[in-house]
């Protein structure tokens, strides 16, 4: 029977439920909250982050009031639909508030174990696939958090809700960093402006444990049943990280990849003087202020006018309706190393862009993607991605392609080489460039095609203006 008061309760209390915010994605794991019971939040704001196994993603609360409950501590994974957090919405009422045990979290399942086997993110475009990879022991109800919470983080407050103590201060992927390592922040010096610890920082803490102890990070005082089912280990010969998040899904996309789409990696070395002499007057241009000029930019749009005058090449492999796709839009994705792994968000309707205007889309998505919030939106639905391998001194590669997409382009280092130029041996900037592509839908001709149009764009960069 329901009673006036548990109705107004339940008016007052509102729940928020972890959202798929990540097309399809299944689960997501804390990263850090904002808030703490007790504080007013407002609708829109920020109350949390949350790593997906594809981005890390801010949450805002849709309520107004007064933080209630926080159901998982940080560092846990959690189920899409499951409540993470209780807002009271009319505080001061003077309506009894209800106990936290009585809210749980889900519903358990009797015909499901407590830590599931084999149940892994999904990725679109990707079925669950088994695996004997375990994962942190499910939690069934808000009464399970303080346990696990002790043991992880510190004491709990009578709501369920981590209470920090002098938390030390770091960024969200300096934290990953150090959960990933092992490393207890509170031990970390740190060396950074205001206190702030740093990666260095970590990693100078990393100090290999002696061989004969080695010591897991995950709490021993917790029970059993609780504690994470994997956990990072350091011992003097070696270090196990657990597989997950992002890096989770980027093997898993990438193991799709190569052996569904068959692959074809073609190479040219290209003169590309020109191109370098451009990107020094580019700087000087007063139309380029306030952008960061580079040869990526211009290697960018080599390859949207190569798109122009090949467009078949852009394009995807429909293996449900056996059709070709072809794609009247050009979402450039750029390969990008993150402290999550590596990423590929892409700009949006790249083609339409002047050059000051992908000049300034290819610095926001680099510095969106270095600060880790880069979000699942700007990763979908790719159509073509460029991997610049050469800032790490390597001439080339055979890259792998991004799931859905045709093509993707590696560009080398650009060294200072001896190469025939105008009939006589002359020191020229020589890189070279190698295309990956689906072979079920751009055949050699094709490939070669694109391939050839970037590489004589990067040597006689005028060819942007003769061939736009």
């Amino acid at each position: 029977m329901t009673t006036m008061n548990d109705t107004s309760n339940a008016a007052r209390f509102r729940e928020f439920k972890m959202p798929d915010v990540g097309e399809g994605l299944t689960e997501a794991e804390i990263l850090k909250w904002y808030v703490q019971p007790g504080d007013t939040v407002t609708d829109g704001q920020v109350v949390c982050e949350v790593e997906t196994a594809k981005a890390a993603v801010e949450l805002p609360i849709p309520y107004d009031g007064v933080v209630h409950e926080l159901r998982f501590p940080e560092g846990t994974t959690v189920d899409v639909g499951q409540v993470i957090i209780a807002v009271d919405v009319a505080p001061g009422s003077g309506d009894a508030a209800p106990a936290p045990a009585a809210a749980p979290v889900a519903e358990p399942e009797p015909s499901e174990p407590e830590a599931p086997k084999g149940r892994q993110p999904v990725l679109v475009g990707y079925g669950v696939a088994e695996s004997s990879t375990k994962r942190r022991a499910r939690k069934g109800s808000a009464a399970s958090v303080p346990a696990a919470a002790a043991a992880i983080q510190g004491e709990m407050n009578g709501h369920g809700a981590v209470v920090p103590e002098s938390r030390p201060l770091a960024k969200p992927p300096v934290r990953k960093l150090a959960k990933d390592l092992g490393i207890d922040l509170a031990t970390v010096v740190p060396t950074g402006e205001g206190g702030i610890i740093t990666r260095e920082d970590v990693h100078a803490a990393a100090t290999p444990v002696p061989a004969q102890a080695p010591a897991p990070v995950a709490a021993e005082a917790a029970p059993a049943s609780e504690a994470p089912a994997v956990v990072t280990t350091v011992g003097a010969r070696e270090t196990r990280i657990p597989v997950k998040g992002v890096r989770k899904a980027i093997a898993q996309a990438m193991v799709g990849s190569a052996f569904t789409a068959p692959h074809v990696t073609e190479f040219v070395t290209v003169d590309v003087t020109r191109t370098m002499k451009l990107v020094a007057e580019l700087k000087e241009d007063k139309d380029m202020a306030g952008v960061r000029v580079n040869p990526l930019l211009i290697i960018a749009k080599a390859l949207l006018v190569a798109i122009k005058r090949n467009p078949e090449v852009n394009a995807a492999w429909d293996e449900a309706n056996q059709e070709i796709v072809q794609k009247h839009y050009v979402n450039l994705g750029i390969a990008a190393a993150t402290p999550r792994g590596l990423i590929v968000p892409n700009i949006k309707d790249a083609h339409e862009q002047t050059l000051p205007q992908l000049a300034a889309s290819l610095g926001e998505l680099v510095s969106t993607a270095r600060e880790g919030r880069t979000s699942p939106a700007a990763m979908a639905g790719g159509t073509v991605t460029i991997t610049n391998v050469g800032v790490f001194g390597v001439d080339t590669g055979t890259p792998i392609l991004n799931p859905g997409e045709s093509a993707i382009l590696a560009v080398g280092a650009i060294k200072l080489q001896p190469w025939v130029h105008k009939g006589k041996v002359k020191p020229r900037q020589v890189t070279t460039l190698a295309l990956s592509f689906d072979h079920r839908l751009v055949d050699g001709e094709l490939g070669s095609k694109v391939l050839a149009d970037v590489a004589a764009i990067l040597e006689q960069p005028k060819r942007l203006i003769t061939w736009a």
